[in-house]
């Protein structure tokens, strides 16, 4: 028969005090993770709400450098870019020039989940691949899911320049 000794059980017993002080620090390093994760999220959802972005004029191209009835892409920056956006805060439009004073701009989102939409100059249309939404060259709907036509840019031409008004797109 093998004698079986088994080894005390030490718990050491915290005392009032310690426990309470444990306790107080746990709850205040608590608090501190979430001031530190919970302060940038609550000024992510409040700030659009509290500072407005205003709407800038973006230079294009130079008049002389679109022609009569030609649709082409152009890229601007983003009215509201983030200092590390990059490449990312450059966005574009779907530039026509009607006659020799008038331009118009469309958004190259589709009005349907935002994605871009091609022009295709042979049909004369604006097509979504993603969803097969369709526009005539007005930018309104031909086909296709989009409840509504492209969203338009104001166009201006001041000093020769032909300026798009950037402004967020609202999509639908």
């Amino acid at each position: 028969m093998a004698n079986d000794v088994k080894a005390p059980i030490h718990d050491e017993v915290l005392s009032p005090e310690r426990r309470r002080f444990l306790g107080r620090l746990s709850i205040a390093l608590s608090a501190i993770a979430a001031a530190i994760v919970g302060v940038p999220v609550v000024g992510f959802i409040l700030g659009p709400l509290i500072q407005s972005e205003e709407p800038v004029w973006r230079q294009v191209g130079s008049v002389n450098g679109f022609q009569v009835g030609q649709t082409v892409r152009v890229t601007f920056v983003d009215p509201s870019p983030m200092v590390w956006a990059g490449v990312t805060a450059l966005t574009a439009a779907w530039l026509r020039r009607l006659d020799a004073e008038r331009f118009v701009a469309f958004a190259v989102n589709c009005a349907h989940l935002g994605c871009p939409v091609r022009w295709l100059p042979k049909a004369e249309l604006f097509m979504c691949p993603c969803h097969g939404g369709v526009y005539y060259a007005d930018g309104s709907v031909a086909a296709g899911p989009p409840p509504r036509g492209l969203f338009k840019y104001p166009v201006r031409v001041r000093d020769g320049q032909v300026e798009i008004l950037a402004s967020a797109v609202p999509i639908e």
